[in-house]
């Protein structure tokens, strides 16, 4: 209990350091062009004050290792956590070769979204199923998370040039795409607010349900319950009633509650962002493009390119070779289309075309930006709905 009381206490100071550094990182576009020393000292703090939260990161990931005896990687909590301190490693790597500090306004921001999302998931050190008893799961998992995290600078390189370059005045399809990208960012942060509110009054609610020959079965909601589960009964007194029970097509375990989540999500997200826009009386994205405005455009696009040159042979070999032999020894075969494997193989292939259209085809600048964003959507969406939603062999995630 000690290891793990440190662990969370590293993590923890992580977390403010990277908020702390992202402060001075915004210092550096406040000031002016002919400020280049003291946008040069705030620089330097922003990066130092990154590198000692990496430190506590590392040390808290040292310590669970110590307290569980197997890679803290396992479930969703820790592999996000881990994608995290992956996010930052890859930021401090580009950050000393190219020297661009206002990546680090976008770059940590996004990546403590990430680990505070990681912090929703229970934090206890559950046994490991069998099939995650190997040495290919630290082997397998960190190296898909360093792909992924080197890729996700793309990702910001790729925000940045959008925001920087799309002509903000006028109301058009591309800058109505690059708000609902946006967008999405307050969902994840709705989803954080209101998940951190009701865990702090240990709220609870159980159902009971039938599912196919099943009776009696309940589940437990930590968020009051707008949808229930399909003609299920509520147990709880005293809490709010449900508006209506999940569609029938919603089947598995906790698929009414898991609805339920996601619309407080969408709610709450939508929320903080209607504030947001009338406080600042337009768009985010035009909110945000002054702060660029010293930023060279073709630096980012050569951003977005390495990274992507770099993170897509990482996650080959961790998304797919390394992923497919250990496939083999849990479960007799190489390949088994499960939903993991395929999207899995569907990322593989949209950043192998993403290499293949710039090289032959020399889509440079705007044309990257969009496929930079969409690629990591993907991702996104493997970690999230295929891990969470969908059914398949890797549901212990």
């Amino acid at each position: 209990m000690d290891l793990l009381n440190v662990s969370s206490m590293m993590l923890y100071t992580a977390f403010i350091l990277y908020l702390v550094a992202t402060i001075f990182f915004g210092a550096t576009i406040r000031q002016k062009k002919n400020e280049r020393r003291k946008r040069t000292k705030a620089g330097t703090i922003g990066i130092s004050i990154t590198i000692i939260g990496f430190i506590a990161q590392l040390v808290y990931l040292i310590t669970r290792w110590m307290a569980s005896g197997n890679p803290p990687v396992s479930n969703m909590f820790e592999f996000m956590t881990f994608l995290g301190m992956c996010m930052v490693l890859a930021f401090i790597i580009i950050y000393f070769y190219y020297k661009l500090t206002s990546l680090g306004l976008f770059a940590l921001p996004i990546a403590l979204v990430i680990i505070a999302y990681a912090s929703m998931f229970p934090t206890e050190i559950p046994p490991l199923v069998p099939s995650l008893q190997s040495h290919w799961l630290s082997i397998h998992v960190t190296t898909v998370a360093l792909g992924q995290g080197i890729l996700f600078i793309s990702l910001v390189a790729g925000l940045m040039y959008l925001i920087r370059q799309l002509d903000q005045i006028r109301r058009t399809a591309k800058n109505t795409w690059l708000e609902a990208i946006l967008y999405t960012t307050f969902l994840f942060i709705g989803f954080i607010v209101i998940t951190s509110i009701f865990n702090v009054m240990n709220y609870n609610a159980s159902f009971e349900y039938t599912e196919g020959n099943a009776i009696g079965i309940t589940t437990e909601y930590h968020l009051p319950p707008i949808v229930a589960p399909n003609e299920g009964t509520l147990l709880t007194e005293g809490v709010m009633k449900p508006w209506f029970d999940a569609p029938t097509w919603m089947q598995g375990a906790d698929a009414g509650r898991k609805f339920n989540t996601v619309i407080w999500s969408f709610f709450i997200g939508t929320i903080l962002y209607v504030i947001v826009r009338l406080a600042f009386r337009k768009r985010i994205g035009a909110s945000v493009q002054p702060l660029l405005k010293n930023v060279n455009p073709d630096l980012l696009d050569e951003i977005m390119y390495r990274s992507v040159a770099i993170g897509f042979p990482i996650f080959t070999l961790g998304g797919l070779i390394f992923a497919s032999i250990w496939a083999q020894e849990a479960w007799g075969r190489f390949w088994g289309w499960d939903p993991k494997e395929v999207w899995a193989l569907v990322t593989w292939f949209f950043y192998a075309a993403f290499l293949h259209l710039r090289l032959s085809r020399g889509w440079h600048g705007e044309r990257s930006a969009w496929l930079a964003v969409i690629g990591f959507a993907i991702i996104m969406f493997n970690l999230i709905v295929v891990n969470l939603v969908i059914a398949g062999l890797h549901s212990y995630a």
